[in-house]
């Protein structure tokens, strides 16, 4: 293997963007947890899920954050302990986006929901347990170190220097981070070909056709959401597998300035994505936050004039112009 290609120096403007991303994916998993705190009807079995998606997103954001903003120049044992949590956090965050879409597909397609709770407990183990072995093993072995934001934006991951570096990149997130590219738009493509086919048999009993024109508009935006779930995920993410690639390489490729902030912003908006599609282009969610906000702001008094506070009108009598008079 060709050694790896100088370090990447990160300029301000760059570290200020993927810090920016940082901020914006804190808080769009923060506003996640939020709705899930405040309206219990909304907890259903698959927000339940990107609950705790959002859970490693935030911890992904922050954990980055610190990485990025220390811009580290060499090993230390910050480096070693952002370097851990950045890396349980992003692989969790890979196994909870693919649990989503799992449970998704049997749900819908398979109509699997009598073993909801033992299926619930399962996707616990695999994606909290899996990435917390994965990383505790990399620490002991002392695997996760400097790695010249060759293979990051600033943050630490795996040590450049380890001579199977290459296996635990692969163990550490990229294994995983390829396969999610191709079981998502597998699970989604077949969860879109199910609901298609409903509503075709479902269309052919509707006698209505305005009630079949709103079902219709209904699944269409349902479907957009399914579709967008896969691209977005693979939009954000492909950029991280290109500079791994190409510091395989050893290609100088690598340090490509609109390469390296794309990559940090795909590492870092994960759970500012998932915001905008679960919480601001989910109506349900979105009319409720309207109404807290506007809750929360209460109208503002009438000014009052500089002469005083107006005063209440005189009395009038019966005859007044304007005054109906008692007939009787």
């Amino acid at each position: 293997m060709p050694p790896p290609a100088p370090p990447t120096e990160l300029v301000p403007s760059e570290r200020a963007v993927v810090l920016l991303s940082c901020v914006l994916s804190a808080l769009g998993s923060g506003l996640l947890v939020a709705t899930h705190a405040l309206w219990p009807d909304l907890r259903s079995r698959a927000r339940r899920l990107l609950l705790f998606l959002s859970l490693a997103d935030l911890l992904s954001a922050v954990s980055y954050f610190y990485g990025v903003l220390q811009d580290f120049s060499g090993p230390s044992w910050d480096c070693v302990l952002q370097g851990a949590l950045s890396t349980f956090a992003n692989t969790s965050s890979f196994f909870w986006t693919v649990a989503i879409a799992l449970y998704l597909y049997l749900s819908i397609v398979r109509a699997t929901r009598g073993h909801g709770g033992l299926l619930l407990w399962a996707f616990h183990v695999v994606s909290w347990g899996v990435p917390l072995t994965i990383t505790v093993a990399a620490v002991i072995l002392k695997k996760i170190g400097y790695d010249a934001s060759d293979v990051s934006v600033g943050w630490c991951w795996i040590d450049l220097e380890a001579e199977d570096r290459v296996l635990w990149m692969l163990l550490t997130g990229k294994l995983w981070e390829m396969l999610a590219y191709v079981t998502l738009p597998v699970l989604y493509l077949l969860i879109r070909k199910h609901i298609n086919r409903a509503h075709e048999a479902l269309s052919e009993y509707r006698p209505i056709l305005s009630e079949a024109h709103r079902l219709q508009h209904h699944s269409s935006m349902a479907d957009k959401k399914l579709v967008l779930i896969p691209v977005i995920f693979i939009c954000l993410r492909v950029w991280s597998t290109v500079r791994f690639v190409l510091t395989l390489c050893g290609s100088p490729a690598v340090q490509t300035p609109v390469l390296v902030v794309l990559h940090g912003i795909g590492n870092t908006f994960q759970g500012g994505a998932n915001c905008i599609m679960f919480v601001l282009c989910t109506r349900a969610v979105r009319t409720r936050l309207l109404s807290l906000c506007c809750c929360c702001c209460p109208p503002q008094a009438p000014a009052e004039s500089p002469a005083g506070p107006p005063k209440a009108p005189a009395p009038s009598k019966p005859g007044d112009a304007g005054t109906p008079v008692d007939p009787r």
